[in-house]
């Protein structure tokens, strides 16, 4: 039997260090391994929706970046909680990403009383990667030529003016109640199903207006079908420079849509900054800017940091149009 001696004690702390330091030099070993088999990017929607048609080219450029296949887990379902709830509950070993949008992260939880996950603490920002303009569309029938033009006929016909959306909760819906909210608008809603059915409501003038991402909306604003009065972001799109943005007409309106990648929470920080740097370095290629582009979006990318900051402000911006339009899903 050993006796415990100052001596002793001091061998038996000296191979408890060792053993320590033997499993982080492993653990550093497995950080620089990875990824060492295919990552799954889960998209909680069908194929050939908007994030879909981002993911895709995305994740091809990503897996050659880092030497592995990236496979594209589509996951749509309940305003896309199907796809969130699976990366949330994913290990936390860099093997599951998350490719979402504003109406996914910022809009559906919201809408849901409670949820089995937390999409704030369980699921971290890595980065944006494309980010469109919401767009304020009128039906070319219609006089106004400016947005300020435009809120002045609504306000002296209050509630005879109609607004489409793509459905109850989605992005158009909410964004236009929002646009409404700060301009001071009675307006109708008619919600319709999907953005093909928005755009064509507005266009044959069953409804007048509509606040809708751009990539839907700018081939019939280039065919003079609909008519731009304003975008909805910070500055104006590179779509169309000529474009105010709906701030310009002095609404303090703020909305876009965006598409970004996160991963789950407690993922090792070694493993995450190496999925972020390689992130910057697959949006950095003159080709998949130009893709992003051709889908009617701009290319972006962000700071984990800062693309949270980004979605917690993007909480509290569509808060008051959630309430105000009354939408909750059990």
């Amino acid at each position: 039997m050993l006796k415990r001696t100052p001596f002793t004690g001091t061998l038996v702390c000296a191979a408890a260090l060792c053993g320590i330091f033997a499993t982080a030099i492993l653990h550093a070993a497995d950080m620089t391994r990875y990824p060492e088999r295919p990552i799954r990017l889960i998209v909680p929607q069908g194929i050939g929706a908007g994030t879909d048609l981002l993911a895709r080219p995305f994740a091809v450029k990503f897996g050659e970046a880092l030497g592995q296949q990236i496979v594209v887990d589509n996951r749509p379902g309940a305003s896309g909680m199907i796809g969130l709830e699976l990366v949330a509950h994913a290990a936390r070993d860099g093997y599951t990403l998350l490719a979402t949008s504003a109406g996914i992260q910022v809009v559906a939880p919201q809408l849901f009383r409670k949820l089995p996950f937390d999409p704030n603490r369980d699921l971290a920002p890595l980065s944006l990667f494309a980010v469109t303009q919401n767009v304020l569309v009128i039906h070319p029938s219609l006089p106004a030529k400016t947005t300020r033009e435009f809120i002045a006929a609504a306000k002296a016909a209050p509630g005879k003016f109609n607004f489409a959306s793509a459905g109850t909760g989605t992005q158009s819906h909410l964004a236009t109640v929002q646009f409404n909210l700060l301009a001071g608008i009675d307006a109708v809603h008619v919600p319709y199903k999907g953005g093909g059915a928005l755009n064509a409501a507005v266009i044959a003038n069953e409804t007048q207006f509509s606040v809708t991402p751009l990539p839907g909306a700018l081939p019939h604003i280039r065919s003079g079908r609909l008519r731009a009065l304003g975008t909805g972001g910070d500055k104006r799109s590179t779509q169309m420079p000529d474009v105010p943005t709906i701030a310009e007409a002095g609404v303090p309106f703020q909305s876009t849509g965006w598409t970004g990648i996160l991963g789950t929470s407690g993922t090792p920080k070694a493993i995450f900054d190496k999925v972020h740097a390689t992130l910057l370095k697959v949006m950095a290629q003159p080709e998949m800017r130009e893709m992003i582009e051709r889908q009617g979006a701009d290319a972006v990318t962000s700071t984990p940091e800062a693309f949270g900051r980004f979605i917690h402000e993007e909480w509290g911006r569509y808060t008051p149009a959630i309430k105000a339009a009354n939408i909750k899903i059990e």
